[in-house]
């Protein structure tokens, strides 16, 4: 059988993606030598989970795990971020993608899953897990700017703040969270949108997946449309219609949280996997993070990141 095998761009893990075509035909090979658990069999157990409940997802074609790989659906090559970049007005198609979260967070998740001999259980986002992840701006990015020393006095300030700060999260972590919802992990083929990337799935905060998508440092979307999407999904949602205060409080928790975990990340991928390209999103990472600490919430985490961080030399990051 006659068979072409092209390979396509990655993410920020440690896949390999291949797009394979027979007989007239395409799906994509996913291979992963290192967290192959959660890159394979979490992320197949994921896509059937979220096609369970009709949200369009790539379905397992074949398992290969023994040779490092699975063969799932092609969802084609048009990402969201590609369909939304150049359009002017952007509030509906956005509002798509709320929905989208929507019934995700409808989903009802059982104690385990099974896929042939494996089994996976989605653990509950936790005070540790939050820390784990904002620790990577202290960790990768304020390591290339600071010394060893001065970081470490830094980190134990500002941690011990932000411990403060995420002990005020208002809603339970009940709902199943995709963990990296934005508009490079949608696809649109045939005007259908469908759900990528989602082995790091979750079980959160609600607002966690509404501040990824409406806070993404890939497009820089004016304040009055992010403040349009947060009422939307407010109104659509299955939080009470008083929680608007609540939801506002734990959207900017979440997005200060996120993107300084984001600013470490796509440091890291630079430093250590020689991947430059994130780089460029990093300025409009601050200005979010910015944006979300104008919340009094974030007082004296402000006054300490003022008072202890060089933020111009931080702010005017240079390609490693």
């Amino acid at each position: 059988m006659k068979y072409k095998l092209k390979k396509i761009s990655g993410d920020a893990s440690f896949r390999e993606f291949y797009r394979l075509e027979k007989k007239n035909k395409t799906s994509i090979i996913v291979s992963a030598k290192k967290e192959k658990f959660k890159n394979l069999i979490v992320y197949a157990v994921v896509n059937k989970i979220l096609n369970v409940n009709k949200i369009n997802a790539p379905k397992l074609l074949s398992n290969h795990y023994s040779n490092d790989m699975i063969e799932i659906s092609d969802l084609g090559e048009k990402s969201f971020y590609d369909h939304i970049i150049s359009k002017k007005s952007k509030l509906n198609d956005y509002k798509s993608l709320v929905k989208i979260i929507i019934k995700v967070q409808k989903i009802k998740v059982n104690k385990y899953y099974k896929l042939g001999k494996f089994k996976v259980k989605f653990s509950k986002y936790s005070l540790n897990n939050l820390h784990k992840e904002s620790d990577l701006f202290f960790d990768w990015y304020l390591e290339y700017f600071l010394k060893k020393k001065k970081i470490s006095k830094i980190k134990k300030l500002l941690k011990a703040e932000l411990n403060k700060i995420y002990k005020k999260l208002k809603f339970s972590n009940n709902t199943f969270v995709h963990r990296d919802f934005h508009v490079s992990n949608i696809m649109v083929k045939n005007k259908k949108l469908g759900l990528i990337d989602s082995q790091d799935a979750i079980i959160g905060n609600p607002l966690y997946d509404v501040a990824s998508l409406i806070d993404d440092v890939r497009i820089k979307l004016p304040n009055n449309l992010q403040n349009d999407l947060v009422h939307f999904y407010h109104k659509n949602s299955k939080l009470k219609k008083d929680d608007i205060e609540n939801l506002k409080n734990d959207f900017d928790i979440l997005s200060v949280q996120r993107n300084l975990k984001i600013l470490g990340i796509f440091v890291r991928l630079s430093i250590r996997d020689g991947k430059n390209d994130y780089l460029k999103f990093l300025p409009y990472t601050w200005t979010l993070i910015e944006r979300r600490l104008r919340n009094p919430i974030f007082k004296n985490l402000n006054i300490l990141i003022n008072k202890n961080l060089p933020i111009k030399k931080l702010r005017q990051f240079k390609k490693i």
